[in-house]
Formats: C-alpha cells, structure tokens, sequence
C-alpha cells in the first residue's frame, strides 16, 4: 500500500459550516436545516467515510493494543478498513489517537486526535472538520473495532439521500450513519457520545436502512476468543430504507 498522509486535526470543537452561500451555527440551527434538505434534483455529492479508531480500549487488558491485536489471522482494525477501502466511498479519512495504526493505512487521510483521551465526540468532531477542509458534503462514520461490517453497508448507507442515515442489521441501529453537512453542527463535540446522540434528539430527520452484516464490536480478550470461531447472526435483509 502507499504512504498514508498524516494530517492534523485542525479544530476539535468546530462551530461553524459553509451551506451553500451561507453558514449555520449553534443559534437558529433547525430553520437553516429545513432550508438546507433540498426537494429539487439530485445533485452528486462528495462524500467521505471517516473511520474513529482513536480510542484507547480501556476494556482490553492484553499485551497490544485492541486495534492491533489479531483476529481471524489479521489486525482487527484491518478488518473495518477493508471493508471501507471496498465500498469505494470519494475518500477515506481515519481518525487516530489512542493507538498507532499507521503500519495498517495506506492511501487513507490520517488525523491525529490529540484530545481523543475526552471522549469519542472528540474524534467525530476531528473527522467532520478534516471533511470540512477537504470539501465533503457527506460524511458515513464507522468503527475500527466492528469486524462483521461488509462493504455493502456503507454503499447502502452513503447512497441514502436523508440527513441522516443509519444501518439497521437485524433490529439494532448501528454504524455506519451517514450524515450530511447541513446536519454536522448539531452533532456533540464533547463526552463520549457520538452520532447517538444527534439521532435521538432529532429522529425527524433519520432514515434506516436495512444491510447485511452484523453490528458486533469487540471490546474485550473474551469478546476476541468468542468471536474467533462463532459466527454472529448475519442479517440478511439486504438494501431497504424504513424512516
């Protein structure tokens, strides 16, 4: 694989996006999101999957890092990337912090998370501003501790046109959530909470989306041994949206 490019996260905490001509802020946010969802055609979007891989894996008490630590003959987090990588999204943009990963990347966007040690809002905050700066209008979050997250769910996901959009597998929401600029200052940009939170404080705006895979994560040496030779229960509802 290539280098990866390593940049710095520009502002943990931003509080102000360009839409259209204008911007919106944290005062008057729901009137410019009504203004923002467009009934005219489609137009393309730029869109990137941001991958938050920036904790620290508390819950992981082993010699390696959880991210690095093998599962089913490769590192876990190699899992998640492969499956991005495959999806084919306009660009990948991995944010880091806890754990070193590097050895993994190649042509991936690569932001260190200096303040990841806050909380997971930290890190979803430093993959909106990379966005920002790099000219996406659409983000899909994921995790690099999710292994059983195929590629066809962030093409089933970004390909969405809601604000925000989230995979269903089986009856459980979980990542990838797609989420589009005109949403991004409503997100938390502080405590361990992430996309979560934004969709249950506006579930007006969250379409579902059915996918295959299975929403597993794992978080513990016990988690590794299970998983290493159980297979989840793979949903297989394929493509659907239900609001």
């Amino acid at each position: 694989m290539g280098r990866s490019r390593h940049e710095a996260c520009l502002n943990a905490h931003p509080g102000r996006y360009a839409l259209g001509g204008d911007t919106i802020d944290s005062k008057g946010r729901f009137a410019n999101i009504a203004a923002a969802v467009s009934t005219g055609p489609p137009t393309p979007l730029v869109t990137a999957a941001v991958i938050l891989a920036a904790g620290a894996s508390r819950r992981f008490d082993a010699a390696m890092p959880k991210l690095l630590a093998p599962f089913r003959g490769r590192p876990l987090a190699s899992w998640a990337l492969e499956a991005v990588a495959a999806a084919g999204l306009d660009e990948v943009i991995v944010v880091t912090g806890g754990c070193d990963i590097h050895r993994l990347l190649g042509p991936e966007v690569v932001v260190e998370n200096s303040d990841w040690m806050a909380g997971m809002a930290t890190s979803l905050q430093c993959g909106i501003a990379e966005a920002d700066r790099r000219g996406h209008d659409v983000v899909v979050i994921g995790l690099a501790d999710q292994p059983f997250v195929p590629a066809s769910a962030w093409t089933s996901v970004a390909a969405t046109r809601a604000p925000i959009a989230v995979a269903v597998m089986g009856s459980q929401r979980t990542p990838p959530v797609r989420i589009e600029r005109s949403v991004w200052p409503l997100l938390p940009a502080t405590g361990d909470v992430g996309a979560r939170a934004l969709m249950a404080a506006s579930p007006h705006l969250v379409t579902e989306v059915a996918c295959a895979g299975s929403s597993v994560d794992l978080d513990t040496p016990s988690d590794f041994a299970h998983w290493e030779h159980h297979d989840p229960a793979i949903n297989d509802a394929g493509r659907g949206t239900r609001t």
